[in-house]
């Protein structure tokens, strides 16, 4: 088994990686994985989070606010609205009329500001670990 310190830089490398291809994907014009990858990045550094903070097995759960207030992390709400928000990011288990309505959402624009907001929380759950 890995020890704490191995497991928040698998979950930091693991979520890096995932952050050069949700750029990727936007910049090829794949906006609606672009954001999914987004969810996925953030996701992964709120699990390293937890793991500083627990030092237990990560949740198997993909609600970013859920997973910040198990690990402990605390948010102002401005975070939280943008948590909440890419959360619903999580398609791929979803229905297709709701696939449909999310691709039909995520403009250039749209997926943009969001990728900047991805950005900016990434930067900032980082410099907490």
């Amino acid at each position: 088994m890995m020890e704490m310190k191995e497991r928040i830089r698998y979950w930091i490398e693991a979520s890096d990686a995932d952050a050069e291809t949700m750029r990727h994907l936007f910049a090829n014009s794949d906006y609606t994985w672009a954001l999914f990858i987004g969810h996925i990045v953030i996701e992964k550094l709120l699990k390293a989070h937890f793991v500083k903070n627990k030092d237990e097995a990560t949740p198997f759960i993909h609600d970013l606010s859920r997973i910040a207030a198990l690990a402990g992390l605390e948010l102002e709400p401005e975070r939280m609205d943008i948590l909440d928000t890419v959360t619903t990011f999580n398609i791929r288990a979803r229905y297709d009329d709701y696939k449909h309505e999310f691709a039909l959402r995520c403009t250039s624009e749209y997926t943009a500001a969001m990728i900047g907001k991805i950005e900016e929380l990434r930067v900032w759950i980082k410099s907490r670990l």
